[in-house]
């Protein structure tokens, strides 16, 4: 019985590394095991409420050893994603928002996967902020600008529009976007560190500009922020400012 479930869990894992796309998958392997068990404890109810789960209990559902599951809910606390107190009787768990929105993601891509249909594009609106100003650091890189010209059709200006989404639908439809087909900027290794890869959407920014939104496996920001590209200085030609509202049309058939 216990070979059977550790099968299954193996399956399991393989399926979930299938959804990502390219070299994310290998980017985001260590993560796959923590997905496991946070479906798992949201199966025991731990998602919209506080539950008392054992490690015990949890070893015997995942078919994995007590100590490996002690370990898993130790790494899921420190990610943040579930928050833990811990009693004689066992843990009192809950999954916190960043668990629910990897879970949320994770729905998103099996949802696209499965049922095959989506709209040709979707439009976004959020507010212009001012970055970390990392945006020209990583667009100058050669390697990302040649394959953006080559793959985008663009030479890309030296940095990134920042644009923050705040109402419920834009932020859903934000998480399901990253469920399409992309195009692929494939990441590199210089002598002094790695650069990771990026998932790229042909956009029409205000309406005017052609442009992408460009999403960086390693990012300092969470879905909420839409970085930008374009070969104009956005800012200048739309006459943008922080606070300023501006549409995003993106396309999700390439």
């Amino acid at each position: 019985m216990i070979d059977t479930k550790i099968q299954a869990h193996n399956r399991l894992n393989s399926q979930l590394a299938s959804v990502n796309y390219g070299e994310a998958c290998v980017t985001e392997k260590q993560k796959w095991p923590h997905l496991y068990m946070l479906l798992k404890l949201a199966e025991t109810g731990a998602y919209n409420r506080t539950a008392k789960i054992s490690t015990e209990y949890l070893a015997k559902k995942l078919g994995i050893s007590q100590q490996t599951a002690s370990r898993y809910l130790i790494e899921l606390e420190r990610r943040g994603w579930i928050g833990r107190t811990i009693t004689p009787d066992g843990s009192l768990i809950k999954i916190e928002s960043i668990g629910a929105g990897e879970l949320q993601k994770l729905y998103s891509n099996l949802k696209v996967l499965m049922e095959k249909t989506y709209p040709p594009s979707v439009t976004l609106e959020g507010t212009v902020f001012t970055g970390f100003g990392e945006g020209a650091y990583y667009i100058s890189k050669s390697d990302y600008k040649k394959q953006i010209v080559e793959k985008l059709g663009f030479e890309p200006y030296p940095g990134t529009l920042n644009i923050k989404l705040s109402n419920d639908y834009d932020l859903k439809t934000r998480i399901d976007i990253e469920a399409y087909p992309a195009i692929e900027i494939t990441g590199f290794q210089n002598e002094s560190r790695s650069f990771g890869f990026v998932k790229c959407y042909p956009a029409i920014i205000g309406g005017k500009v052609k442009g992408a939104l460009a999403i960086a496996i390693r990012s300092h920001y969470d879905t909420s922020v839409l970085e930008l590209i374009s070969p104009l200085c956005l800012r200048k030609h739309l006459e943008l400012k922080d606070g300023h509202k501006v549409k995003v049309e993106i396309c999700t058939i390439l």
